[in-house]
C-alpha cells in the first residue's frame, strides 16, 4: 500500500500516536477481494498479514488514534476517541485515497477501561456487514480483511482477539467537531482548523469561508438523510446511532448490534443494551435529525444560526423523497413508466406504501422474502400467490387494486420486472447466517464465512444452490439479539 498522511501531519493535537499491540499467531480470517483493489492491493500475502495484525511495522505507516467526544443515548461524553482502533494513514488506490484503520489492534490512550481488543465475532460482523450494504448500495464503509489469533482475551468468556481492518473515505464524525468545540474554553481555532481540513480533503469544490460553511453542512445534512433513507428501505437497523457512530460524509459507520430485519416490525429493536428503543428502527429517521441537531450546534462558533437552521431544515424533505424514490422502485413505481410526480402524488405514494407496512407487520411477514416476492407478479394478475400470506386478505385486496391503477398499464413487463429485482434483494445479513459463520470460525472452518461472503456480493442475483442463504429463520434463530459488547 502507498499511503499518504495528510490528518497526521496537518492536524497535529487531534490525535495520540500509539503503538500497535500485535496478535499472536494471526491468520486470515475473511478477505475482500474488491475492498483490496480500493487500496492497489491483490493477495493477502504472509507479509501484509504481520503487517495488519500490527506484528510488523508498515513502510510509511503512521500509527495513532484520534480524540473526539459525542452523545452517547442522549448523553454527553466529553471525550471518547478510538479506544481500540488505530489509523496507519490513507492508502491511495485507483478511485482516490481511504483511510485504513487496524480495528482492535490494543490499548490506546482513549481505551478507558477497556483492553483495546476486538473479539473474532465482532470482527467477523463488521467484516461482513461492511460488505454486505455496499453490495446493496448503501452508503458505507467498507471491510479489506478480518485477521484471527489465538491471543486470548475475556469478555463474558474466553476469547480470541481478532482485527477488522476498515476502509473509510473519512474516519471524521460529528463526535470530532463536538469535541474541539466543547473542550477548547472558547477558543475556536482548532475547530476551525478541523473544519478547513474536512472541507478542502473531501468537499474541495467549496471554499472554506461563511459560503462555503453553509453549503458544506447542507451537504452534510442531506448525505445523512440519503443514508438513512437506505437503512429504512433495506430493512437495516444500525443500533447504536451516537453521534460517535455517525459518519461526516453520510456513511454507515461503527458497527456493532446490528440486524436486518427478519419479520417487519416497525419499533425493532436489535440492540439488547437498548431496552427504552432510543435506536429502534422506527426511530432512526428522527434520531439522524437529533444528532444533526448535535452537529449543528457544535458548529454555532462557525456558521450563523439562520444558515444552520436552513440546512437542519432540508433534512426531511431530502429523507422523504430519496425513501420515496427507493420504495418506488421496490414496488415498480418509476421513470419511464409514470409520469413526473406531484407532492399530492408524493402523498398519496407515501400512503400506499405505509398501508403495505401495516399489512406486513400485522400479518407477521418477511420483510425481505415479502418485498422480493412481491417483485414477482405483474400489475394484470388478478389473484396473486402473495395474498395468501396476509391475514387481513380483503384489506390486502382493496390496496391490490389501488396499487394496479396506481401503476396502470406497462409496456414491457420483463424490462420492468428486472428492475424491480434490483432493488428488492434475495439475500442479506440475517442474524443467524452471521452466527453460522462466526461459530464455524471458532471452530477453525472459514469456509462457511467465506460462503456467505460471497452470496452476499450479489444479493439481487438467483444463485443456484444457495436457497439455505434466503430462507426465513426458525423462531429460535429469529431470536438472537445482540449488545455492545465486543
Amino acid at each position: 500500500m502507498q499511503l499518504k498522511q495528510d490528518f497526521f501531519t496537518q492536524l497535529p493535537g487531534f490525535y495520540s500516536q500509539v503503538t500497535p499491540q500485535g496478535l499472536t499467531d494471526p491468520k486470515w480470517i475473511g478477505w475482500s477481494r474488491d475492498a483490496a483493489h480500493l487500496v492497489g492491493l491483490s493477495q493477502p500475502t504472509e507479509s501484509l498479514l504481520a503487517q495488519l495484525a500490527g506484528n510488523k511495522s508498515i513502510d510509511g505507516a503512521c500509527y495513532y488514534s484520534q480524540v473526539y467526544s459525542g452523545h452517547q443515548f442522549g448523553g454527553y461524553s466529553p471525550q471518547l476517541g478510538d479506544g481500540r482502533s488505530i489509523l496507519i494513514g490513507e492508502a491511495q488506490g485507483p478511485e482516490g485515497s481511504w483511510d485504513v484503520a487496524l480495528k482492535g489492534s490494543g490499548l490506546t490512550p482513549y481505551s478507558r477501561q477497556g483492553d483495546g481488543r476486538a473479539v473474532l465475532r465482532s470482527a467477523i460482523r463488521e467484516f461482513l456487514i461492511s460488505e454486505a450494504l455496499y453490495h446493496l448500495h448503501v452508503p458505507t464503509t467498507r471491510a479489506l480483511a478480518v485477521i484471527g489469533s489465538t491471543t486470548p482475551v475475556w469478555r463474558e468468556q474466553r476469547e480470541t482477539a481478532a482485527i477488522t481492518v476498515r476502509l473509510a473515505k473519512s474516519h471524521l464524525r460529528f463526535g470530532h467537531f463536538e469535541y474541539f468545540c466543547h473542550s477548547e474554553n472558547g477558543s475556536n481555532e482548532k475547530l476551525t482548523q478541523l473544519l478547513h481540513f474536512t472541507i478542502k480533503q473531501h468537499y474541495p469544490h467549496l471554499s472554506c469561508d461563511k459560503a462555503g460553511y453553509k453549503a458544506w453542512f447542507i451537504q452534510v445534512v442531506k448525505d445523512t438523510a440519503k443514508m438513512i433513507a437506505h437503512w429504512q428501505a433495506i430493512g437495516f437497523a444500525h443500533g447504536v446511532m451516537n453521534t460517535d457512530n455517525m459518519s461526516i460524509l453520510g456513511d454507515s459507520f461503527d458497527f456493532g448490534p446490528f440486524a436486518f430485519l427478519d419479520t417487519f416490525k416497525e419499533d425493532f429493536i436489535c440492540n439488547h443494551s437498548d431496552p427504552q428503543g432510543r435506536y429502534a428502527f422506527n426511530q432512526q429517521p428522527g434520531v439522524g435529525l437529533w444528532n444533526l441537531q448535535r452537529l449543528a450546534q457544535a458548529l454555532t462558533p462557525l456558521i450563523a444560526s439562520d444558515d444552520l437552521i436552513y440546512a437542519l431544515n432540508t433534512y426531511q424533505t431530502e429523507l422523504v423523497q430519496h425513501y420515496l424514490c427507493l420504495m418506488r422502485n421496490k414496488l415498480g413505481l418509476y421513470q419511464p413508466y409514470l409520469k413526473r410526480e406531484s407532492q399530492a402524488q408524493d402523498d398519496e405514494d407515501l400512503a400506499l406504501i405505509g398501508e403495505l407496512m401495516k399489512l406486513m407487520q400485522e400479518s407477521q411477514l418477511d420483510h425481505t422474502l415479502t418485498w422480493r416476492q412481491f417483485g414477482q407478479i405483474t400489475p394484470t394478475q388478478q389473484h396473486v400467490c402473495l395474498r395468501d400470506d396476509f391475514v387481513a386478505k380483503n384489506d390486502f385486496d382493496t390496496w391490490y387494486l389501488r396499487y394496479q391503477n396506481r401503476v396502470g398499464v406497462i409496456d414491457n413487463i420483463e424490462q420492468w420486472q428486472g428492475l424491480r429485482d434490483r432493488a428488492n434483494p434475495q439475500y442479506i445479513l440475517r442474524n443467524f447466517l452471521a452466527q453460522e459463520a462466526i461459530e464455524a470460525a471458532e471452530n477453525g472452518d472459514f469456509s462457511v464465512l467465506e460462503q456467505l461472503h460471497q452470496v452476499l456480493q450479489r444479493p439481487f442475483d438467483e444463485q443456484v444452490n444457495m436457497s439455505a442463504y434466503s430462507r426465513k429463520p426458525t423462531p429460535e434463530e429469529a431470536g438472537i439479539i445482540m449488545s455492545c459488547s465486543s
